[in-house]
């Protein structure tokens, strides 16, 4: 098992460019094969996610493009700065189509997110 701290997260993050998209997961897979590893913690993976937006949200210089990682199957990130309102924003503003699926649970995701998937390899 890997725990990956979270500026590792924040400095992947970074990686993803505009238009692109990754998931917590994909980041998750990447530690996990690059420290040779047998899995890499899920639970911290998004707390330190969060963590490393929060902290990209409170400093001016040097922004993490945190809006671009996305939860299991391309939903959007309700603990990130602004909620999910805010991410929707900022992905928008960045081509892609977002849409609330469930009826008493509402949950946002990216449409088509398989297609903007970004490779960190």
């Amino acid at each position: 098992m890997f725990f990956a701290p979270p500026i590792d997260y924040n400095r992947m993050m970074k990686h993803v460019p505009w238009g692109k998209m990754i998931t917590v997961g994909t980041l998750r897979e990447d530690f996990t094969r690059i420290n040779g590893a047998d899995f890499t913690e899920p639970i911290t993976a998004g707390i330190f996610v969060s963590i490393a937006a929060w902290a990209s949200f409170q400093r001016s210089a040097d922004e993490t493009p945190y809006w671009r990682t996305l939860k299991a199957s391309g939903e959007l990130n309700p603990k990130y700065p602004g909620g999910v309102l805010a991410q929707k924003a900022k992905l928008e503003a960045e081509g892609h189509s977002i849409v609330q699926k469930g009826r008493k649970n509402l949950r946002v995701y990216v449409q088509n997110d398989e297609d903007v998937l970004f490779d960190l390899d």
